[in-house]
């Protein structure tokens, strides 16, 4: 698909940097059309509010990083594959929760110490003993798959309310199919052009698809939890925050990594240790935070910290290039 993009990269980088940035907003546009379309057409089956917003709401957050990494697996870009999933994480909980956290300290509920920074430090780990011992493949990969059905199942039985959990408007069938195939259709270009773009400025400026991974396409596919974050926290509502950034680091690892190793064996690549470190780092510090004081919440400073830590992790990782 988009074989003639290669005759347009090749007249300018700018080119390439211009669809990227179109492939982003077709996969934030396709993953809202996607879930709207679902969620009704879910509603008029008759499925609860609670377990749409468990379930098609919750993968819809994923959408974006699980089609770049169906078109990376597809192209055999295994790197940006695993990159796009940890690079997203990292900002997810350095930058992101980072960010939020400094306009305005979150606050942790309960679920989410009981349950989500737990498994999402689970997540994290795994990814750092897979990548010590080489990679990710089908075994691993069921591992984590079989780990994201024990979230699912634990979490619709403790009957956890989200903020996507807002009453599902009705809408006719026609208009809810209209949607999920507009959706998949915006899903299926973005991807495209983003993960063959990505590739193409990588080979054009002499770095590893492994670098624009973890930068361009990850900050890229955490737009969405980026922009619900901040106004979340902007409204003084930060608690929402935790649980979008949690929510999507445990679906990236667990299922999004899950399905790409099970469809191809994802090897290591230089610096693998070092970004899977990071990713379990953040869910540590996290845990870490919001157990050590009275609120249980991530304080201003912490948030800068978290930031600050990131900037040093970039800062490393571009200097070893």
């Amino acid at each position: 698909m988009f074989g003639f993009l290669d005759t347009w990269l090749s007249v300018s980088p700018w080119i390439g940097v211009a669809l990227i940035v179109v492939g982003f907003v077709a996969l934030v546009k396709g993953a809202d059309w996607l879930v709207d379309g679902a969620s009704a057409l879910a509603k008029r089956f008759g499925i609860s509010d609670l377990v749409i917003g468990l379930t098609v709401v919750a993968f819809g957050t994923s959408m974006p990083e699980f089609v770049v990494n169906m078109v990376s697996v597809a192209d055999g870009s295994t790197d940006l594959a695993i990159t796009n999933i940890l690079g997203s994480n990292i900002i997810n909980t350095f930058v992101i929760l980072g960010l939020t956290a400094v306009v305005y300290p979150v606050v942790s509920q309960r679920t989410s110490r009981i349950l989500d920074i737990p498994m999402a430090t689970v997540a994290g780990i795994l990814v750092l003993v897979f990548a010590w011992t080489g990679g990710i493949g089908r075994w691993e990969a069921v591992v984590l798959l079989v780990m994201f059905v024990i979230y699912m199942v634990v979490t619709i039985l403790k009957g956890k309310k989200k903020e996507e959990e807002n009453k599902i408007a009705p809408k006719p069938v026609w208009k809810a199919m209209l949607l999920i195939v507009l959706g998949l259709c915006c899903l299926v270009v973005g991807g495209e052009l983003i993960v063959k773009c990505a590739v193409q400025i990588a080979t054009d400026l002499g770095v590893s698809e492994a670098i624009i991974g973890l930068t361009i396409v990850a900050l890229g596919t955490s737009l969405p939890e980026l922009a619900t974050s901040v106004v979340a926290a902007a409204r003084k509502n930060s608690d929402i925050a935790l649980g979008n950034v949690l929510g999507s680091n445990i679906f990236n690892v667990f299922f999004v990594l899950g399905v790409s190793g099970v469809i191809r064996t994802l090897p290591a690549y230089d610096g693998f240790i070092v970004d899977s470190l990071m990713v379990a780092l953040g869910c540590l510090l996290v845990w870490v935070f919001v157990q050590t004081n009275s609120k249980k919440e991530v304080k201003r400073w912490e948030g800068a910290f978290l930031l600050i830590v990131y900037a040093g992790y970039l800062t490393y990782r571009l200097m070893t290039l």
